[in-house]
């Protein structure tokens, strides 16, 4: 295998394996931040040797075995107390026991909440969480909270050190603990899904692996907390946008539109089954909850056979209550485009032009701007927007398409497009 090659797979096993890797170490040091050092020198262990033994059958356990030898020598060195050396490896499981079979005892939702614990802000608890459960990299979680990378790698670094100054135990929060954790614990695996479903860098568009995590996450809180509309109405939102999944993609790996899917390739399963947990979270008195709502706009799209039939005015409606609901101006952005398809590209580009100073730097706002200003014939303008938005991304696919939009701006654009850019 060459160097290239084993580097890649050492990456996408990564991906894979780092969530449940973290979450299994730092039930046994008792610490998040060290729990991850160990996982990043298991990592580096991997690209120095499999390029030259090839990848393990089992990678995900290799991890863990080089990460736990290290936490045993770490402890015979630093602390030199062999009967702790000695009770760790009577706790040291084999990497493929980790998962437990209750749902509670998950080491990977365990390590979900004490990412969310109280002692962090919720910006701290987020960044940490996507760090270490997505695997995403520093500079790409900045991006998603439309940060600087170095304001990120210092609020991570400092909610690493107020996790372990307060003696946060990584343990499973008692009952009375789990409702204040619960709302940060949702909005991270919202978090996850989405880097999973639009990836934020990169040369892929999803990457189903996150999507699973965060939905298998969902399905383990729902038995937790069955009684919790908000939670039902998370796995819901997940399920129905999952279920468009295997469609967002062409054969070559380019980007599909949601208007241009084939809706023959929807996953019926996951809308089915999307579709029941929303009618759970709204018989609990949850339609009015920000995920019951983004599921209920999810369940619009599901429930039109064609595109045409989408009911976009009630897309729209709904977009109003969640924009009431949570106040944000990325909510704004996306009721901009449903009164758009509603009342036409006017409409919507009135909207869009009350967002600049508020969404500076999102790359959707000039995508969306250059879409509508497209359907206006305003070519020479879409041309700029596109191009904009193309050089906000990082996303090597999203770039591409932007730039494909481009192009068609500039075929389509007049003489007298070019006379009114040279005044």
């Amino acid at each position: 295998m060459t160097s290239a090659a084993a580097h890649r797979a050492v990456e996408a096993v990564w991906r894979i394996e780092a969530p449940r890797l973290i979450a299994g170490l730092a039930r046994l040091v008792h610490d998040v931040g060290r729990a991850e050092d160990l996982a990043q020198d298991a990592l580096v262990a991997a690209l120095e040797q499999w390029p030259a033994s090839g990848i393990p059958e089992r990678p995900g356990a290799w991890l863990m075995t080089v990460a736990k030898r290290r936490a045993v020598d770490e402890i015979r060195r630093d602390v030199a107390l062999a009967g702790k050396v000695e009770l760790l490896g009577r706790e040291l499981p084999e990497a493929d026991e980790l998962e437990l079979p209750e749902p509670v005892e998950d080491d990977v939702l365990r390590l979900m909440f004490t990412s969310c614990h109280p002692v962090l802000t919720p910006e701290a608890q987020a960044a940490l969480t996507l760090k270490m459960l997505a695997g995403l990299t520093t500079d790409e979680i900045a991006r998603a909270f439309l940060v600087p990378t170095s304001t990120m790698a210092q609020r991570i670094v400092r909610a690493k050190r107020t996790l372990a100054d307060a003696r946060v135990g990584f343990e499973s929060p008692e009952a009375d603990e789990i409702a204040p954790r619960l709302a940060s614990v949702l909005a991270v695996v919202y978090l996850v899904f989405n880097e999973g479903y639009s990836a934020t860098a990169g040369e892929d568009v999803v990457r189903p692996a996150l999507c699973d995590e965060a939905m298998r996450l969902g399905r383990i809180l729902v038995a937790l907390v069955p009684d919790e509309s908000e939670v039902h109405g998370l796995l819901a939102l997940m399920e129905l946008q999952a279920s468009r999944l295997g469609a967002r993609t062409g054969a070559d790996g380019a980007i599909v539109t949601l208007l241009e899917q084939d809706r023959g390739r929807w996953d019926q399963l996951l809308i089915h089954r999307g579709l029941t947990a929303l009618a759970r979270a709204e018989e609990l008195a949850g339609a009015a909850e920000p995920y019951a709502v983004q599921a209920a706009i999810a369940a619009v799209h599901a429930r039109a056979r064609t595109a045409d039939a989408t009911d976009w005015a009630r897309i729209a409606e709904l977009y109003g209550v969640l924009a009431h609901v949570t106040p944000s101006p990325v909510i704004e952005l996306n009721r901009a485009v449903a009164v758009s398809m509603a009342e036409g590209p006017a409409a919507g580009l009135e909207l869009v032009d009350q967002l600049d100073d508020r969404l500076a730097g999102y790359y959707l706002l000039p995508s969306v701007r250059g879409d509508l200003l497209a359907k206006l014939g305003r070519a020479a303008e879409a041309r700029e927007e596109f191009e904009r938005a193309a050089g906000l991304t990082a996303n090597e696919r999203e770039r591409d398409l932007l730039l494909a939009r481009a192009a068609e701006c500039a075929a389509e654009q007049s003489p007298s497009d070019d006379a009114l850019r040279a005044r």
